[in-house]
């Protein structure tokens, strides 16, 4: 699941994994391609619930990211595992309730450090904080969802691309 050769290991976690934060994999994971940089930037998403579990995103969720030229197509969910903590260096997440129970699932302070919620990478967004749930909306409120998603995630990329291109 983790790829051990990369030297930057990040995951983002929403609920049931199957709206933002397959968004935002797909999303980063584009912008780590069109930098070169897969083989230094591992990405993946997971959720805390295990209700989806083996299931492909939301198709409001496909169909946002196709809109715009992304292909979440190959997406299944997964719960996150408190294991993974060791694995990796950030554990992105989508709202309060995510990070509450993420830095719970944490067994040192070191690990609950990774936890951060996703607008805070974003000066434009900081303010809001949480990403809204689109599930129980409609499909523009995913394409909303999806833009706020792109902006921070542009924003982050931003923010570890220089430590990971200087490396060899």
């Amino acid at each position: 699941m983790f790829d051990e050769s990369a030297l930057f290991r990040l995951c983002f976690v929403c609920t049931g994994n199957i709206c933002r934060s397959p968004m935002a994999e797909v999303v980063f994971r584009e912008r780590v391609k069109k930098a070169g940089l897969e083989s230094k930037i591992g990405v993946m998403s997971a959720g805390t619930g295990d209700w989806h579990v083996g299931e492909r995103s939301d198709e409001r969720t496909l169909s946002s990211l196709a809109d715009r030229g992304y292909d979440g197509a190959h997406h299944r969910a997964k719960q996150f595992d408190p294991d993974w903590f060791a694995e990796l260096d950030l554990v992105v997440v989508f709202d309060h309730s995510q990070e509450r129970i993420l830095k719970a699932w944490a067994s040192t302070e070191h690990d609950r450090s990774k936890v951060q919620l996703l607008l805070t990478f974003d000066k434009d967004q900081s303010a809001q904080l949480d990403v809204p749930d689109p599930y129980y909306s409609d499909a523009a409120f995913f394409d909303r969802v999806l833009l706020m998603i792109e902006h921070a995630s542009s924003a982050l990329f931003d923010q570890i691309k220089p430590g990971i291109q200087g490396v060899k």
